[in-house]
């Protein structure tokens, strides 16, 4: 991508599942534009590789190793962070995980552990840097939807809850937090091609369906993605708040 936003540079941006897919490419874009990036996940291996990859950057990402389902460690990650050198500007809510799943086989204690990977966490990360955003006299959230709800997709009812769930956290933490001019805003993907959908979930076939529901006839790459979060991180989106932006080439059918 090739617009550079002046205003993130030196921002200390924090970036949950920044190991790989759509996080590593966040990740890396913030990276590129200066700004002080550290990112948060539980693949460890994954997550060492990116911060080796970027060690060349002006400032580079950090690592840090956290279950985001422990709202305990997820605490004590970000207290760490903040003590190294003071309040996060941006976070990027993104850590997900789109695990199919048939209803007649759900649990509760299923149904509670994916709410906990793919919604409760994004709230408590968000309680976690608003006291230092707030005395810092702003600040940027981002959290990360899904088109999957929107488009009632097949065997992902617990996922499409969480990722509904996302735009309403999105709309009231943007009221509640406005009046500190903390902005708040959703970023929707589509059919991105990351390793994991293109390994798990996609097949020639698939592909040739999505693409032909688009109005873009092209696929979504993670960069794409990247780009939205770049501009409604910068003052540039100053007047931008408790909105979905949709990254999907305008897929309006599954």
């Amino acid at each position: 991508m090739s617009a550079i936003y002046p205003s993130l540079a030196g921002k200390r941006v924090v970036i949950t599942g920044g190991a790989s897919g759509i996080g590593a490419a966040m990740v890396e874009a913030f990276a590129r534009q200066g700004a002080r990036v550290f990112f948060l996940d539980i693949a460890d291996a994954e997550g060492r590789a990116l911060q080796s990859k970027l060690r060349d950057t002006v400032q580079p990402p950090v690592f840090h190793r956290c279950d985001l389902t422990d709202i305990q460690a997820v605490q004590a990650s970000f207290a760490e962070i903040e003590a190294s050198g003071g309040a996060i500007n941006v976070l990027v809510n993104n850590a997900a995980n789109d695990d199919r799943h048939e209803v007649g086989a759900v649990t509760a204690d299923y149904w509670d552990q994916r709410i906990a990977v793919n919604l409760r966490h994004q709230f408590f990360c968000a309680q976690a840097v608003s006291a230092g955003m707030r005395a810092a006299g702003g600040g940027v959230i981002l959290n990360l939807g899904s088109i999957s709800w929107h488009l009632a997709l097949a065997s992902l009812s617990i996922y499409m809850t969480a990722k509904a769930g996302i735009e309403g956290l999105t709309k009231g933490l943007a009221r509640d937090l406005g009046r500190y001019d903390i902005r708040v805003n959703c970023i929707v993907p589509g059919a991105v091609r990351t390793p994991r959908q293109m390994q798990l979930w996609q097949t020639p076939e698939s592909e040739a369906k999505v693409v032909a529901a688009q109005c873009l006839q092209q696929r979504i790459d993670p960069q794409h993605v990247a780009a939205m979060a770049l501009f409604l991180a910068s003052d540039d989106a100053a007047r931008c708040s408790g909105r979905e932006y949709f990254v999907d080439a305008g897929w309006y059918g599954a």
